[in-house]
């Protein structure tokens, strides 16, 4: 009989590795908590035009990469696949930019979805925690959200991982370089394609992974060299901010990144033990996405972390998370004793105890390897006879001492050798 598979390019996330995913997520979202980030949720799906317009026509992925369908109403929906236009979009619709002190700080974790080749540390659903300070410009939010993602990683226990760090200009001096790098781009033997895309978006062929390209893009002009003054004075309080923080990055002229709405400071992070999907994350301003989708001007700034790569960077580093076992309390009933343990089980979980219990009427041997299987600290076992005295036999499963316990001790007993 024919069984269903996951989709190709998918996964199912299942203990105990979903364990890690957990943790990774957590890591990434606490320090966030710390700096004032309030959560936010947004819909799996929306209009298509948003990204359209926010994303970018000319990026691969609103041009190859979204799943794009039509409801039966008659709507043109697609997946989301990325987290910033759906978090300004949300925070313009409920009008959070005039509800207090700007910027709205918000933080976000969820699935996004790319029409993509899979590969390692590639896949056509994949999971991110983001960041977005909405509607303030000033060089402390850039620095400020380059640092929490460091600390972050740092706090997961990576250490092999570089931070590149850009500027792309802004609406005065960008131009200038636009028109620079489409005259140099004129002259290349380049595909159709890539033909079509330096004609609306020169940068994004700066983005161009293969080598075919890269190979002729040597010499091509430096945006450094075309920033106006304001946009170099920005930059080097970004740089000069992070510095002082004491967190290290490295200055990347090419680093582009791949959607359109980026401004001035641009960042990514990258692995070494990843192979060719090197970056973990990245992020930077964009203070013209809220008028490209329709709001007033509300400069900004944000970042994703991929928690899929941040995995596998850990991984590649052979870094073991400390995560704490989900069960404390195992326990077993013997006999007539399963109402009575179930209650106890109860009561433990109600006292703030992870308990579990054994199922389905298994013996004594086949209930203490669901006990160490579990990962729990203490295993209670109760038969007939215990209960025909007022105890439960409590066994400490690292030492294996086994005690005599009160029934109506058990909880604040337990309680006190977790503490």
């Amino acid at each position: 009989m024919a069984t269903f598979q996951a989709p190709k390019g998918t996964y199912d996330l299942i203990p105990p590795v979903s364990v890690k995913y957990l943790a990774v997520r957590e890591a990434i979202a606490a320090p966030l908590r710390n700096a004032g980030y309030g959560y936010i949720e947004t819909p799996g799906f929306e209009d298509v035009g948003l990204f359209a317009r926010g994303v970018g026509e000319s990026t691969d992925i609103v041009s190859k990469e979204m799943y794009a369908f039509e409801t039966k109403g008659g709507d043109q929906l697609a997946l989301r696949p990325e987290g910033t236009a759906s978090v300004l979009r949300a925070a313009l619709e409920a009008s959070l930019h005039k509800k207090g002190n700007l910027p709205v700080k918000l933080w976000y974790s969820g699935s996004y979805y790319r029409y993509e080749k899979p590969q390692a540390g590639r896949y056509r659903h994949f999971s991110q925690v983001g960041a977005e300070a909405i509607g303030a410009e000033d060089p402390a939010l850039d620095a400020e959200l380059i640092i929490l993602a460091d600390q972050a990683y740092r706090s997961l226990g990576l250490r092999n991982f570089r931070i590149l760090l850009n500027s792309l200009g802004d609406k005065e001096c960008r131009p200038v370089y636009r028109e620079a790098l489409q005259s140099f781009l004129a002259g290349l033997d380049l595909d159709e394609e890539t033909v079509r895309r330096a004609e609306i978006n020169p940068l994004r062929v700066l983005d161009d992974k293969r080598t075919e390209v890269q190979k002729q893009l040597v010499g091509a002009p430096v945006l450094r060299d075309y920033l106006c003054d304001a946009c170099k004075a920005y930059h080097e309080q970004v740089r000069s901010l992070v510095s002082a923080a004491g967190v290290a990055f490295e200055d990347d002229e090419k680093l582009v990144r791949g959607l359109d709405y980026y401004t001035r400071t641009t960042f990514e992070f990258v692995h070494g033990g990843l192979g060719s999907q090197s970056a973990v994350g990245g992020g930077g301003r964009y203070d013209g996405l809220s008028e490209m989708i329709g709001g007033p001007a509300l400069p900004s700034v944000g970042w994703a972390l991929g928690v899929d790569r941040t995995v596998l960077a850990l991984e590649a580093e052979g870094v073991e998370l400390d995560i704490p076992a989900s069960t404390s309390v195992f326990a077993v009933a013997l006999g007539e004793a399963k109402a009575t343990v179930f209650g106890l089980v109860t009561q433990l979980r109600k006292a703030g105890v992870a308990a579990d219990m054994s199922y389905g009427g298994k013996g004594l041997k086949g209930a203490m390897k669901d006990a160490n299987r579990s990962g729990a600290r203490f295993a209670v076992v109760v038969g007939e006879r215990d209960l025909a005295e007022g105890v439960v036999q409590l066994k400490d499963m690292e030492s294996g001492e086994q005690t005599a316990v009160p029934v109506d001790g058990l909880v604040d007993t337990v309680r006190a050798r977790l503490a």
